[in-house]
């Protein structure tokens, strides 16, 4: 059994891997901590575990005195991953780290978009870019994972088999649209529901804390600068992200010729969908799931739409997250995932 702990296990990605980690044959959940909610129980916070099996949320020091796991899940704010993941990594357990302390590697954008200063350098050299279906066998090999943003994955998985072929130019668009759980539990006046109901909005244009994510991993792709143009909206709804992305081809190409590329990474790839020609994806189709559900439109010769789906809490967050964990203790990657989609 792998012995496991989640760090912020109140938050809706705590909450998920919960849900997650619970019906896992192969993992012993051993504790759960919630600084806002430590002494209470799960059943308590969230009456929606009342028949399941209940836990009490420690606090953050009783998670690190208690120890006695192989892997910590730390679903935290940014800026606070950083010291829990060194105290954990130097004791010898390995760490997923879902919030955004070690996905950049260039320390400076970090620290000008996250308004920090990165306290782990040295952990950060060596973090997984956390997004299986492009780094499976670092992240077999790793004691970090850096769980990728949900934006990112969302744009990432689609692009990645046409990046390898060479088939696209560097320029692109990329317009997603989120749930707002994609904001994270604590409220904020933009995420109220008078704000949100019945409202459609972009936000952050041009200085999400995404775009130098999703810019760092396609140069790694493309193995030169890319020209970016990245919008997020805010939709009323709890969950579920759907990516529009706009691209020029180097060369003309049938839609047939681009879904057999897509199909030859991604046909043996358990959580990548593939629609047919004149189909495409919606969110309510992977909403609950771990699935990244893919389609396109050719607009002209060389120009191309991608419509991508996951549901931001799941492939975007902590069903992610288990992939990867799977991968690290060699298990089969699907094991405990959700396939079942939360329709109607």
């Amino acid at each position: 059994m792998i012995r496991v702990g989640i760090m912020g296990g109140s938050g809706y990605t705590g909450l998920e891997l919960l849900r997650i980690l619970t019906e896992h044959p192969e993992v012993e959940i051993r504790w759960v901590s919630s600084e806002s909610y430590q002494g209470k129980t799960i059943e308590q916070y969230c009456p929606a575990w009342r028949g399941r099996k209940n836990r009490v949320f420690c606090s953050t020091a009783q998670a690190i005195q208690n120890g006695g796991v192989d892997l910590v899940f730390l679903a935290l704010p940014h800026g606070s991953s950083m010291q829990f993941a060194s105290q954990f990594l130097t004791q010898g357990v390995r760490v997923i780290d879902l919030g955004a302390d070690f996905r950049l590697k260039n320390v400076s954008l970090y620290q000008k978009y996250y308004e920090i200063e990165h306290q782990a350098l040295t952990w950060l050299t060596e973090a997984a870019y956390g997004i299986p279906e492009i780094y499976r066998e670092e992240i077999r090999k790793a004691r970090l994972v850096a769980n990728p943003g949900c934006y990112p994955t969302s744009v990432l998985i689609p692009l990645y088999p046409l990046i390898r072929e060479k088939v696209l130019e560097p320029t692109l668009v990329v317009d997603s649209k989120s749930g707002v759980t994609g904001a994270g539990k604590k409220p904020t006046e933009n995420s109220h529901f008078g704000e949100v109901d019945e409202n459609f909005k972009a936000y952050k244009v041009g200085n999400h804390r995404h775009l130098p994510e999703i810019k760092e991993q396609l140069k790694n792709l493309y193995q030169e600068e890319v020209s970016l143009i990245f919008t997020p909206h805010l939709l009323p709804l709890k969950r579920g992200i759907l990516s529009t992305i706009y691209l020029n081809l180097k060369q003309e190409l049938a839609e047939e010729e681009l879904i057999a590329i897509w199909k030859k990474y991604y046909q043996n790839e358990r959580w990548v969908r593939i629609y047919p020609l004149g189909s495409l994806p919606e969110t309510k189709w992977v909403v609950g799931s771990n699935f990244c559900d893919l389609g396109l439109v050719k607009v002209d010769s060389k120009k191309v739409v991608i419509v991508s789906c996951i549901d931001n809490l799941t492939k975007g967050a902590s069903g992610q997250a288990v992939q990867n964990m799977n991968l690290m203790f060699g298990l089969g990657e699907e094991t405990a995932l959700p396939s079942q989609v939360l329709y109607p």
